[in-house]
């Protein structure tokens, strides 16, 4: 069963007990550059909200969504096409797993795209609580997909230059630096997010640019909540369209 909710300036089916968007997405969306950017890849889509949110913003970017789980992917049909974005934002069901092992993919052809971003699963299997739903459970554990297929499939689809993006957690943001360092990707910006002023942070924003010199900038801290649990005036931002 799907529900029909609408975000900023789109309209989006989700699985109404399986995976739903979260707040990580909207920060992720809110986190990218698109500058001159024409072509973008959205690895492990779920219902698409990213890739939608980013063709939203720019009337001549190109979208790919790559999403394994066949649920997810048919739902990334369906928000293609109720936003009116049949031309410009396209789904592939594809296995991000065998991308990495060189499979080739029509429209995920090497170092072809400005900017790929993605919100992967950032739990190993054995932290944290295992969803009883396979599409949560798959989208948020390193179950079907690991950080180093990301890593590696977005340096192979990125021209050099081009960026990557991500939503991670701080605690395995060593592992990170050392994946992107390994597949050529070198962090340029980083954000870390907190749930509150004072809090240790929940998670980071961090941009990587392929081919690049080392040199990373470190921007002021993203709050979400104020002290009487409300949104902030930045987080609430996010979800209203400027």
């Amino acid at each position: 069963m799907l529900t029909l909710d609408s975000i900023r300036n789109i309209k989006l089916y989700q699985s109404k007990k399986g995976y739903r968007f979260s707040v990580d997405s909207l920060l992720l969306f809110s986190f990218v550059k698109l500058g001159h950017a024409k072509k973008v890849c959205d690895l492990g889509a779920g219902s698409g909200i990213i890739g939608l949110l980013l063709a939203k913003e720019s009337p001549h970017l190109m979208v790919y969504l790559v999403e394994l789980q066949k649920g997810l992917y048919e739902n990334c049909l369906k928000n293609i096409k109720i936003n009116g974005l049949m031309e410009r934002v396209y789904a592939l069901n594809e296995d991000i797993r065998d991308i990495a092992r060189g499979k080739v993919v029509k429209g995920l052809e090497a170092n072809t795209f400005d900017i790929v971003v993605s919100n992967p699963p950032f739990r190993r299997p054995g932290t944290g609580k295992i969803s009883p739903e396979d599409e949560r459970a798959i989208a948020r554990h390193e179950i079907a997909v690991e950080l180093r297929d990301v890593l590696q499939v977005s340096s192979r689809l990125l021209k050099n230059g081009g960026r990557f993006y991500i939503i991670y957690l701080p605690e395995r943001i060593v592992e990170l630096f050392e994946g992107l360092k390994d597949f050529g990707l070198e962090a340029k910006r980083l954000r870390f997010v907190h749930s509150r002023l004072n809090e240790p942070a929940k998670m980071v924003l961090i941009e990587a640019a392929k081919g690049r010199r080392p040199g990373v900038i470190v921007e002021r801290p993203f709050i979400v909540y104020n002290t009487d649990g409300t949104y902030t005036e930045e987080m609430n931002s996010i979800f209203k369209e400027q």
